[in-house]
């Protein structure tokens, strides 16, 4: 069962939110909050929540949870099991595989179509990306690898986010949810990624040219050699649920 203090109570519940704003608001509120505890792993892999005691910790009733428990499950995060709630799904390394290949597929895509824009526009949204690449600078030199994770996560949610394509946007949310924990659990384990940052500046001066086909080589490629990376020491580890 949850204990007191797994979930923090969303801002949002049964008893606060205005009729007027409506069901989506709550459910939008317990999928944010069920997503973060899977994604900071205060739910971990295997973990099983009753639906009833989900509501009760984030002061809802079983409606708004229950719709939120669905999304978390096409979000590949969850599995429904009737009557009990839901468990937290586990990734081997085969999943991990998978999700990369989508991942390269559509952050190529993304940067391909930003590269696409306007130069005004094209601008804008370089800057942004190398905002977040000088953070994570900031963070290596701090030693502070969380940090360092954030600032790059940041970059990678901006790629996507500012292509102008929600679905692609969407899907590639999903992906990156799935593999968050695993990320986040071997960070300390990696070589220090000092070459992120090379790479992720390679994606913006191609973006910054407006040269589509480079922009979006260089994206799959930093992709490529995150994955190369991570996979051989899952396999090393012997992490078969992550």
């Amino acid at each position: 069962m949850i204990k007191a203090n797994d979930i923090l109570r969303p801002q949002t519940t049964d008893q606060d939110q205005p009729e007027a704003e409506g069901k989506a608001g709550r459910v939008m509120a317990a999928y944010q909050a069920l997503r973060d505890a899977i994604r900071s792993n205060v739910f971990p892999p295997g973990y099983q929540a009753a639906e009833n005691e989900i509501a009760r910790q984030l002061g809802m009733s079983r409606t708004p949870v229950h719709e939120a428990m669905a999304r978390l499950q096409e979000d590949g995060l969850v599995r429904i099991l009737p009557k009990k709630g839901i468990i937290i799904r586990a990734l081997s390394p085969a999943d991990i595989e998978e999700i990369y290949e989508v991942i390269i597929a559509l952050e190529g895509a993304a940067a391909a179509r930003i590269a696409g824009f306007l130069e005004s526009e094209r601008r804008v949204v370089a800057e942004a990306l190398r905002q977040s690449t000088d953070d994570m600078d900031k963070a290596l030199k701090a030693n502070d690898l969380k940090a360092w994770a954030l600032a790059d996560e940041v970059f990678h949610e901006t790629l996507v986010g500012r292509s102008g394509n929600k679905r692609l946007t969407r899907m590639a949310g999903t992906v990156a949810d799935q593999l968050h924990r695993a990320r986040m659990f071997t960070l300390n384990l990696r070589p220090i990624p000092s070459a992120s940052s090379t790479e992720h500046r390679a994606i913006v001066r191609a973006i910054e040219a407006g040269d589509a086909e480079t922009a979006s080589n260089a994206a799959r490629l930093h992709r490529q050699h995150a994955r190369d990376q991570l996979l051989p020491l899952i396999e090393r580890l012997n992490l078969r649920n992550l």
